[in-house]
């Protein structure tokens, strides 16, 4: 008997340390995106009022439905134009990033500040202000993907549609619209 008792020690042992190690392994997966906006030197800014009769954000279970922002400057106002005649690519998918900027920016606001409580980003729908002959809206919304992915990692990757559009309010370039899930 205390054969088999000693023997069975040293595989307890190996297992604690194990389970240590696979505990200490997940605790460092976990991402502050606090911290990673900082290191990343992304500035957010100042969550910009609605423009008419609704709401930035609303909640409901554990999701929250961002209403479409358009690419607010850090300084006030937007940028203005149709992509193809008045922007280029480059800069339509600048706009993208402010735009995805601006998001993350009301979504810190609605969550009180803390946007490590985001799980993931679920879904965006992109829409661009193009002219006819436009086809190269995904290249433009990968503006804000990117961003999105840059802030929240794998858990910033999201379902995605990127449509074009015959105009956008204020002859905005872009407009996106942002599902997000808590933890």
């Amino acid at each position: 008997m205390k054969k088999t008792s000693n023997a069975l020690f040293p595989t307890l042992i190996l297992l604690f340390f194990c389970s240590i190690f696979t505990i200490s392994s997940f605790a460092q997966t976990v991402t502050d995106y606090e911290a990673r906006i900082k290191e990343k030197n992304i500035k957010l800014i100042k969550p910009v009022a609605p423009i008419a009769n609704y709401v930035k954000a609303v909640q409901v279970g554990n999701l929250v439905y961002l209403s479409g922002h358009g690419p607010d400057k850090p300084e006030g106002g937007q940028i203005i134009g149709k992509v193809g005649t008045d922007l280029t690519i480059e800069q339509a998918k600048e706009a993208a990033r402010l735009t995805g900027i601006s998001l993350v920016s009301t979504l810190k606001g609605f969550l009180g500040g803390d946007l490590n409580k985001v799980k993931r980003i679920v879904k965006l729908l992109g829409m661009v202000n193009a002219g006819p002959d436009f086809g190269q809206h995904p290249m433009v919304i990968n503006g804000c993907s990117d961003l999105l992915v840059e802030i929240f990692g794998e858990n910033g990757k999201h379902a995605r549609s990127a449509v074009g559009m015959g105009s956008l309010p204020g002859n905005i370039p872009v407009e996106i619209e942002m599902i997000v899930e808590l933890k």
